[in-house]
């Protein structure tokens, strides 16, 4: 895996602060004041990133301030966003989706409407999540080659232009 020092810009002064410099605590300070972002957000933010794998502490010889590197790879970091929604979000509303199918079929007065919509959503669910599954196990260098297929896949499975 790659990593890239976060704000790193040959062209701008070391100091200089964008969206994803936060190398510095007077960086931080700076993009703060700037986007009308709460410091704590900021560190919070860094924080999850950090958890997630995407953004690393670094030490720098003689430097106090914390620095951070980013991954370098754009798409291996989508990928890892994608992962941690999915574990947040997608698995859990599956799950709720399950124990509510079981609970409609333990419940006799649960009306047919509602135990086929259920059923429907977690299919959505469960075909959709399959799908990733096949294509997270593909390699990072196939992705946008994907994606970029864009129309031509419409055409392949005869969906037309709507």
């Amino acid at each position: 895996m790659r990593w890239a020092p976060v704000g790193h810009q040959p062209h701008r002064r070391p100091d200089s602060c964008t969206a994803l410099s936060l190398a510095t605590a007077a960086a931080r300070r700076r993009h703060c004041r700037n986007a009308g972002v709460a410091r704590s957000n900021v560190s919070t933010s860094l924080k999850e990133l950090q958890g997630w794998g995407i953004v690393k502490r670094v030490h720098v010889l003689g430097d106090k301030r914390d620095h951070f590197e980013s991954m370098k790879e754009v798409w291996e970091m989508f990928r890892i966003v994608l992962d941690e929604r999915k574990r947040r979000e997608i698995d859990p509303t599956l799950a709720m989706l399950r124990e509510c199918i079981r609970q409609a079929e333990k419940n006799n007065g649960s009306d047919s409407y509602t135990r086929q919509r259920l059923a429907d959503l977690a299919e959505f669910f469960e075909t959709t999540t399959a799908w990733y599954n096949q294509v997270r196990a593909w390699p990072t260098r196939a992705l946008p080659k994907f994606v970029k297929l864009g129309a031509r896949i419409r055409k392949l499975v005869g969906a037309g232009t709507k």
